[in-house]
Formats: structure tokens, sequence, C-alpha cells
């Protein structure tokens, strides 16, 4: 369960972004909408080496909810995103910066076997 958790925190973090200015928002609508795959990969603690997941940014934004796990944060036209993630009790987040076809960052955060963190490559599907 607790892999299950860093598994879904590391997921939301790295696609995550919240509702924009209504100008910014439109342009990130252009460029970051559509579906993703992204790759993570843990470099320090109890976490997975490595996990896959998809996901889908439509208007630029992804809302995601799912029992106690909340995501919020942004992406800016520049593409530079911050992401803050809240799974029960772990809490994470990350950054980075993504193109129309791609991106990739770091990650961090703390949950019930410790500290984790590590990067992430996103590619547009």
């Amino acid at each position: 369960m607790i892999r299950l958790a860093a598994k879904a925190l590391v997921f939301a973090a790295t696609l995550a972004v919240t509702v924009l200015p209504q100008a910014t928002k439109l342009n990130a609508a252009n460029q970051f909408d559509g579906p993703w795959s992204v790759v993570v990969y843990t470099l320090t603690g109890a976490c997975d080496p490595s996990a896959r997941f998809s996901g889908q940014i439509l208007n630029g934004d992804i809302s995601y909810a799912y029992g106690s796990l909340e995501v919020s944060g942004r992406v800016e036209t520049s593409g530079l995103t911050h992401v803050h993630v809240l799974y029960g009790t772990a809490r994470g987040e990350a950054r980075g910066r993504l193109t129309a076809t791609r991106g990739g960052g770091t990650w961090s955060g703390d949950g019930p076997d410790g500290h984790c963190a590590g990067t992430w490559n996103a590619t547009r599907k």
C-alpha cells in the first residue's frame, strides 16, 4: 500500500496543473493538451525504482482527486511546472518543464516510509 501511495503521489505530481488565468489558460491548452506518458525514476528513498503512468491534460488543466489523493499545481505558458500532491499522509511536489511533446524535471515526497526523490520524463502520446 505504501508503494502504491508513492506511485500515485509521483504520477499525479508529474502531470497536474490547476486553473490558470483565462489568457494564460488558452495558451497552455493549445500547447499542452492531450495524452501523456510519464516515467518516474527514484534516485533516493524506499520508493519503487521506476514506474510508468499515463494521463491526460485538458484545457491546460488536470483535475484529479480520488479518495485521499489531491493534486494542485500549474503549468505556465513557458512550460514551467510546479505541483503539490497530497495522498493520505504522504506529501510531495514536482518541478520541471513541458514542451508541446515532452518534458522532465524532479520530484520529492515524504510518506510513511520516509523521504523519496528522483526525476521524471514525460512524452506526449
